[in-house]
């Protein structure tokens, strides 16, 4: 086990928040400077920390608390009958898992995801650098997991394993099947591989209940979330 109290960390200017408007937002970063490892990685996701390409961080925000790290609790997660239908209609898709590196095929699908997905958010324009950038990292225990109906790739979902469960790091997906609902088959598919692999969690990284976009992850219960230094299960009301 490390000890964290070494670890050094540094905090960035605030900056317009990406969640909610009218919101200045600070990152904590742990220093790019450390020796990082998938087991400090788990270590941190315990306190709310996610990895964005080869960084870990977690909000720091003056006076907001908004982003609540959120995890499921696998062995017992109840799908609703929505997530029953959208994996009986994906049953004709197959799932390989893939080293987590740059292909024309992967950046191709990504590229079209953010365009069509996220062309009013600051990951808009996509391009090659900010791919690898992101999705990539050399030394946590990344893969992508490729959804493919025959050859053709329609969702890549890239996790990164931990010693207590898989993170759901991003997902994307072919944009024109809607009908599919990827993004919500990847999701289901990653707490099935947790189950599988008999970890306890799958990390979701940040609910926050007043933006539309993160409200999603709530409807995947048991659903833990990590307030006052401890996950309790999350209680709509």
């Amino acid at each position: 086990m490390t000890d964290l109290s070494t670890l050094r960390f540094f905090r960035t200017p605030a900056h317009s928040c990406s969640y909610l408007e009218d919101r200045q937002a600070s990152t904590l970063f742990v220093d790019p400077q450390a020796k990082l490892s998938p087991e400090l990685y788990s270590e941190l996701s315990l306190l709310g920390f996610r990895r964005s390409g080869d960084y870990l961080y977690r909000p720091h925000c003056e006076g907001c608390n908004a982003c609540i790290p959120a995890r499921v609790r696998v062995a017992d997660f109840n799908p609703r009958r929505r997530h029953r239908r959208i994996e009986k209609a994906n049953q004709d898709l197959t799932v390989h898992r893939e080293p987590a590196r740059y292909t024309r095929e992967f950046y191709n699908l990504y590229a079209a995801y953010i365009d069509q997905r996220h062309g009013d958010g600051d990951m808009y324009p996509p391009s090659e650098e900010q791919f690898t950038n992101f999705l990539t990292c050399d030394w946590a225990d990344t893969h992508f997991y490729c959804f493919r109906q025959g050859k053709t790739l329609l969702a890549v979902a890239v996790t990164d394993q931990l010693e207590d469960g898989l993170s759901a790091v991003y997902t994307f997906f072919d944009p024109q099947l809607p009908e599919r609902s990827l993004g919500v088959m990847a999701l289901l598919w990653q707490i099935r591989h947790c189950q599988h692999l008999e970890l306890p969690y799958l990390y979701l990284g940040y609910w926050i209940h007043q933006c539309q976009k993160m409200e999603y992850k709530s409807q995947y219960r048991p659903l833990e979330i990590l307030r006052s230094g401890a996950w309790k299960e999350f209680d709509p009301d």
